[in-house]
């Protein structure tokens, strides 16, 4: 099944540019309609609010036919942006929301969706590797995309650029009914060669593991954002411009970890690599510490490296090992884990930077250090997968 490995990477290229594009324009738009920098920020809140609504979504999702579904919200996703032609003054404004907002929910079904097909169109040990091109192929969009949603916004404004967007959910529902999938009733083959069924119990731990090391250390990027602008500026007295370019110099770290994390899952497995990110995360947030610019340079690199490592861990666990009928659930409810605590940590992070731009980075480094640590204390055993256990058993 290769030319679905191919299929998943390109989905992910198309998604990517789509939603990028369209997240940085709104805001930009919405700025422009209505001269209101909170109300520009709003849009934001607009797509991370249903990651809250995660565990409900994903539970709905497995009632569904999983292709169908994820066919149905990329169309009806195009169909929305479309809506967008028709914004000429402040008074339309709420449509921009409605669109973010609409995002936003198509992100928790399709990640979740996502998940839940990669394991029927692709052999157990292609997962790791396919996660990890997926993400690299996501960051490698990010920095492109906004540039060139930029450009088309300041050619021929906003309908443009939802006409652009639009196309791209369109192209992906076409690309999902091209994959091949094996039946949604088949026995679900796990690498341990194990399998779930009735009376049969899975404790976890690989999920768990993983899914805490990424929720902390993105949770300790949101948190640093703050300090990373004042160490820049204000530390070491740079032009606020260099943010743009170690903020390239992540998104390259991230490119080449993703492209090398499904190998190194491979061989080590997701808990030993989610460990590595989350170190790598705390090396760089001690980096950035350095009065020395070219040691900030560095930070951001490894910092690009260590985040895809946590997610794609964290992904590949939750294929590996959580019951077929529930994986829906499961994904959603690991992607809220993950990536909703990132809406409180920021807003911490800039209050904590009143002591300074060091301190938030030394604390994210101990507090990413410290879930490290807890993991490798686990039994190897139950790192390196779920434990199977009887009913009513502990």
């Amino acid at each position: 099944m290769r030319g679905n490995a191919a299929l998943f990477v390109l989905i992910s290229l198309l998604s990517g540019w789509g939603s990028t594009t369209m997240s940085l324009v709104a805001g930009i738009w919405i700025l422009d309609l209505t001269a209101s920098a909170g109300l520009a920020a709003l849009a934001g809140l607009c797509v991370y609010a249903p990651q809250l609504a995660g565990p409900w979504l994903g539970a709905v999702l497995d009632r569904l036919p999983q292709r169908a579904t994820m066919i149905a919200v990329n169309l009806g996703l195009a169909a929305v942006l479309l809506s967008l032609f028709t914004v000429r003054t402040a008074e339309h404004t709420w449509l921009i929301f409605v669109v973010a907002f609409t995002y936003g929910v198509s992100y928790v079904i399709i990640d979740a969706g996502e998940t839940a097909l990669l394991p029927r169109a692709l052999a157990p040990a292609r997962l790791a590797d396919v996660n990890g091109w997926r993400t690299s192929a996501q960051e490698g969009v990010k920095l492109v995309a906004p540039l060139a949603g930029a450009g088309l916004y300041a050619w021929h404004g906003g309908p443009v650029v939802a006409a652009v967007s639009a196309l791209m959910p369109v192209l992906v529902a076409g690309l999902y009914a091209a994959l091949r999938l094996n039946p949604p009733g088949s026995p679900t083959h796990r690498p341990d060669g194990c399998r779930t069924g009735p009376g049969i119990r899975r404790t976890p731990y690989a999920i768990r593991l993983t899914v805490g090391l990424a929720a902390t250390a993105i949770a300790m990027s949101g948190f640093t954002t703050a300090a990373l602008y004042a160490v820049v500026t204000t530390d070491l007295g740079l032009p606020a411009t260099v943010l743009g370019v170690l903020l390239s110099v992540q998104g390259a770290g991230s490119v080449l970890g993703g492209l090398v994390a499904g190998r190194l899952i491979a061989a080590r497995g997701a808990v030993t690599i989610g460990v590595a990110g989350t170190v790598l995360f705390a090396a760089g947030c001690l980096l950035r510490c350095l009065p020395w610019p070219p040691a900030v340079f560095a930070a951001s690199a490894l910092i690009g490296v260590g985040l895809p490592w946590t997610v794609v861990a964290a992904v590949t666990a939750v294929q590996t090992h959580a019951p077929a009928a529930s994986l829906g659930r499961v994904a959603a409810t690991a992607n809220t884990v993950m990536f909703a605590p990132i809406a409180v940590a920021i807003p911490l992070g800039a209050a904590a930077v009143q002591l300074g731009g060091r301190a938030p980075l030394v604390v994210a480094a101990i507090v990413c250090l410290a879930a490290a640590t807890a993991v490798c204390r686990v039994p190897a055993q139950r790192r390196a997968a779920g434990r199977l256990v009887a009913p009513g058993s502990r």
